[in-house]
């Protein structure tokens, strides 16, 4: 057995959880914009899975591994505005508003699955690899981490962007009121219902952009379900990392490996029950749940709807 746990094999399974980390950190960071103005998307899931589609479709029509990534962002923006418009304007139950968005947009990608791609189930060509110049000749962590389709260092970047929103700007300053004292902000001259709208739009863009890196580039294909629950993981990286973005980029590599470890060791053909090896990744969640999840400290304000001029 530990034969098989040589330098390709350790490669291939560090690159398979980097692939399979990038959704969840975008999804993550996207939810923790989010969370810490004060609305739970729990529409996540249905968010991503909008996104795949729209980015597959969109890669397979043309329009390249950018545009398709682009697609799935504008695709899951446009379904987090079922979000903005009952949960932050109407002030509806966000719980219940965000499983109906994951049902619905389960149901509707199936459906258009089924019409679409159901006879022909077609594949995307491989995304074009980009190789860091020596980083990539490390052996086992260069193939493994350094050797990935730019759009994966664009995606980790995007974490330091959301430590300078946060740090070093008035929009950052504006959802943490928005999601501890909106009441505050509101009194303060600032919309809270235009900040919390604009929090969530950006965790439907996140969302969607992380379920189309995983159909564009992490699989190449689009089949129904096939986001299996990162967007409720990616809800659990949020709510522990807080406000602290590195956080749910540390938290999605963890995570990432265990997605990956669930082909790597079925590939290896070591001897483990396949729905022991399934479950991993979620016996990970638990396990850091029960860890942290009591130290977690969430907005005061969050799930609590707000409308401008109330106290």
């Amino acid at each position: 057995m530990l034969a098989i746990f040589n330098e390709a094999f350790l490669a291939a399974l560090l690159s398979g959880a980097v692939v399979a980390a990038v959704p969840l950190i975008l999804a993550g960071l996207g939810e923790q914009m989010s969370e810490r103005a004060g609305v739970m998307n729990i529409g996540l899931e249905g968010m991503m899975l909008a996104g795949a589609f729209g980015g597959f479709s969109a890669t397979l029509a043309g329009w390249g591994v950018w545009g398709g990534l682009l697609a799935g962002g504008v695709v899951g923006a446009a379904v987090a505005v079922i979000m903005v418009m009952f949960c932050v304007r109407q002030g509806m139950n966000q719980i219940i508003v965000g499983i109906a968005i994951t049902l619905g947009a389960t149901g509707i990608t199936s459906l258009m699955h089924d019409a679409w791609y159901a006879r022909s189930y077609p594949r995307l060509d491989a995304a074009e690899k980009l190789a860091l110049p020596g980083l990539s000749q490390i052996p086992v962590l260069g193939p493994g981490l350094f050797t990935h389709h730019p759009a994966t260092w664009a995606g980790l970047a995007l974490a330091g962007v959301f430590v300078l929103v946060y740090r070093c700007s008035f929009l950052g300053l504006n959802l943490a009121s928005a999601g501890e004292k909106p009441d505050a902000l509101d009194a303060a001259g600032i919309d809270v219902t235009r900040t919390r709208s604009v929090a969530v739009l950006v965790a439907g863009a996140m969302a969607g952009l992380g379920g189309s890196y995983m159909a564009v580039i992490g699989s190449g294909i689009f089949v129904p379900h096939m986001t299996g629950g990162a967007g409720y993981i990616a809800i659990v990286l949020a709510m522990l990392a807080r406000d602290r973005a590195t956080w749910v980029v540390g938290g999605g590599l963890l995570f990432g490996l265990c997605l990956a470890a669930t082909t790597a060791l079925q590939v290896a053909g070591i001897e483990v029950p396949t729905d022991f090896i399934q479950m991993l990744p979620f016996l990970a969640v638990m396990a850091v749940l029960i860890l942290f999840g009591r130290s977690a400290r969430l907005p005061r304000a969050l799930g609590q709807p707000y409308h401008r001029g109330q106290r």
